[in-house]
Formats: structure tokens, sequence, C-alpha cells
């Protein structure tokens, strides 16, 4: 992806908001990271944004922080004088605290692991899943058992068990006659344990009842 940033001059702008929840021993490579490991100093071209949305739990906050390339985020800041809002001083003290404590990142980890252990096996007896790498998503392919679309699922699921769960059509665009997302549905397990094993539970009810129609 550098060499493409450096032959055709476009930005990589890396997204690393959910970096913090991983499921592996080692933590994944962050952009800024590996620009610095190729000795691509000044980070040309990059920049990274990050946030305590998804490390700590706290989306309401807003707060966050954007690095990288200097010429760049001179004009981001440009931009943000005019078109951003400052935060309150409770938000900014809120923030410091949050940056500084790591003991509740690794205890977040930890109960999504927790949850992701539990929920995926149940799931893969009815659908085609797989504990990912990270973030605190489920992919699932629904048309395994039974031919249904994405929209179709999601719609009866949230009709019939009350469980809400995102087509990932929505997700996607359709591109030479195809669309990554189709047949899939996004699960977030953001929930207690409690709640999704009773999610789980449903899903499962549910697409065994689709089996017997």
């Amino acid at each position: 992806l550098f060499e493409l940033s450096d032959r055709y001059g476009f930005v990589i702008a890396a997204d690393e908001c959910y970096s913090e929840i991983y499921f592996k021993a080692e933590p994944p490579l962050g952009a800024l990271e590996a620009a610095h490991k190729l000795g691509r100093h000044g980070y040309p071209r990059l920049i990274n944004f990050s946030s305590l949305s998804k490390r700590s739990n706290v989306p309401g906050m807003r707060s966050g922080f954007v690095a990288g390339d200097a010429d760049i985020m001179k004009k981001f800041l440009l931009y943000r004088t005019y078109h951003g809002c400052a935060m309150s001083p409770t938000i900014q003290s809120a923030s410091i605290a949050a940056w500084n404590d790591e003991q509740h990142v690794v205890e977040n980890r930890a109960k999504y692991l927790a949850k992701f252990t539990q929920v995926t096996p149940m799931l893969q007896h009815v659908l085609d899943v797989e504990l990912p790498d990270a973030g605190f998503y489920l992919w699932a392919r629904v048309d395994r058992q039974v031919p249904i679309s994405d929209t179709e699922y999601a719609r009866r699921l949230y009709a019939e068990y009350n469980v809400t769960v995102l087509p990932g059509s929505y997700l996607a665009r359709d591109a030479h006659g195809a669309n990554p997302g189709r047949n899939r549905i996004r699960m977030a397990l953001v929930a207690e344990v409690d709640e999704c094993l009773e999610a789980a539970r449903r899903i499962v009810a549910f697409t065994h009842s689709l089996a017997d129609r």
C-alpha cells in the first residue's frame, strides 16, 4: 500500500479505532508503526485516526486523535479550526484519564474474547461464521441451510425473534455484478455476555425454523 501511495500520490487514512480489541497474544501492527519500521520518516501521505469510542466503550464522548504526516496535519488543523467544536474541560479530563489507563482496556478485551468464544460455537451449528482476529463484530453467511437473502433474514429475525442484525449488503455496493456483503449479516457483540448468549440462542432457533418450513 505504501508503494502504491508513493506511485500515485494518494493519502492513506488509517482508521484504527478498533486496534485495541484483538484476541491474539501480540497486538496488530499499526500504520504509523509499520511506516516507522520501513524507515518512512515523517510518515509521508499517511494519517492515523484513533478514538476512545471502542478502546474504552465511550462513544458518546466523541474523543480521539489524528496523527501522521505533518503537512497533512497542518491542513487538517486549519479545517478543524473552522468546522470542529471544542471539547469541554470535563470531557478533556475524562479523556486524559482514559488514555492514561491500560487496565480497563485489557479487561474490556477479555470481556469481548469471552463473548466471542461462547457465542461463535453456538452459531456455527446453523451459520457459516468464524472467530475473528479482532474487532467486536461477527460476520456470518446466512444461506447455508436455506436459500434466503441477508435482508430477508434480518427482517424476519427482528419480526419473529426480536433480534437485530445488519444485512451485509447494506455495508457494500454492487460492483461487476457482485456485492461482497450479500447473504451475510453483521452482529455486534457489545451487550453483556448473558444478553449475547440469549441473542445467539434466538438466532439458532430462528434459523432452524427456516429449515423446517
